[in-house]
């Protein structure tokens, strides 16, 4: 029985029972426990946690910072025994409780069996970034022990691999401010409804690195490159001459259709396994024409198909 069909009901002693917005009703009309939204806060030491975490808590999440993952099954029972008080909770994990992180598998299964709506968030870093950071505030990491902050950076990656595969979303820090940082959390959970998947377009170059926090990449070098032709070289792939030249190539828009009917298959593989969030890299050699145009190109299908898309141009305008 739902909340609006019978908002209150007496109890045995005869008083009226107030039932929380958003609450249900059991079979014998007694209201049933809202359970929480749960996102787990993760990643590598100085990625940004303490950033994403306000950002959430600035949204309205109720924010848990450093609990001992055996605890957040007990956490998410408190929540849901708040009257719908506690509607969102946000949980930071790392290795600053390292001692307690072996039992966060076994408090993910818990969370699953229970049927708990959660959502891993992985602030990932390059090594170089991380480095500098730690450096500039003159902080050891919490895992170098006696060695190199390096050190302690290869130890923490090797600790947080696992968790890092089971993320729903990965967001790669290395050349973020914390401005960007939040603009992108922002994005993610600012909205008041949940969409199905959203997916982030990201163009890049293949010269300067794959995407960290990509989870699937395209290889648009088998086209000729615009690069080459003098009139089209100062301009990228949002210019409708580029983007002609490159879509007129042999095998270019057949690439398209077959990659787009790809992303349709992976992503009802997602919907149905819970993922919320993808990361599509396109690149080509520089990161300016061929994958610029593609990424428009593609981004342009999915949100035609009900995909919430974000397009991003990585390296574009890097030369």
């Amino acid at each position: 029985m739902n909340v609006n069909e019978h908002e209150e009901r007496q109890d045995q002693s005869g008083e009226e029972a107030q039932v929380s917005p958003g609450a249900t009703l059991d079979a014998a009309g007694v209201p049933e426990a809202a359970i929480p939204e749960l996102v787990i806060i993760s990643g590598m030491s100085g990625a940004g946690r303490s950033t994403a975490a306000k950002c959430l808590e600035d949204l309205g999440w109720f924010v848990v910072d450093n609990l001992p993952p055996a605890l957040i099954p007990t956490m998410v029972e408190l929540g849901a025994r708040s009257q719908g008080n506690v509607a969102r909770i946000a949980v930071v994990v790392d290795v600053r409780g390292r001692r307690f992180f072996d039992n966060l598998r076994e408090s993910l299964a818990d969370l699953e069996a229970k049927h708990v709506t959660r959502r891993i968030v992985f602030l990932e870093s390059s090594d170089e970034a991380l480095v500098r950071r730690f450096e500039s505030v003159r902080r050891p990491h919490p895992l170098q022990g006696d060695g190199r902050i390096v050190d302690g950076i290869d130890a923490e990656r090797e600790l947080l691999r696992e968790l890092r595969g089971d993320a729903d979303l990965v967001i790669d820090t290395s050349s973020l401010n914390v401005h960007e940082l939040r603009a992108k959390m922002d994005a993610q959970f600012a909205g008041e409804e949940e969409p199905e998947l959203r997916a982030t377009v990201m163009s890049f170059g293949f010269k300067y690195g794959l995407p960290v926090d990509a989870d699937l990449v395209a290889d648009m070098r088998f086209l000729p490159n615009p690069h080459w032709v003098p009139e089209l070289r100062p301009f990228t792939g949002l210019n409708e001459e580029v983007s002609a030249y490159v879509f007129n190539q042999p095998g270019a828009k057949e690439f398209l259709d077959r990659y787009a009917e790809l992303l349709r298959l992976i992503a009802a593989g997602y919907r149905r396994e819970g993922k919320r969030y993808v990361t599509i890299a396109i690149g080509c050699t520089g990161g300016k024409h061929r994958s610029v145009a593609t990424s428009e190109k593609l981004a342009a299908r999915l949100a035609a198909e009900g995909v919430e898309t974000v397009v991003v141009h990585r390296d574009m305008g890097r030369e």
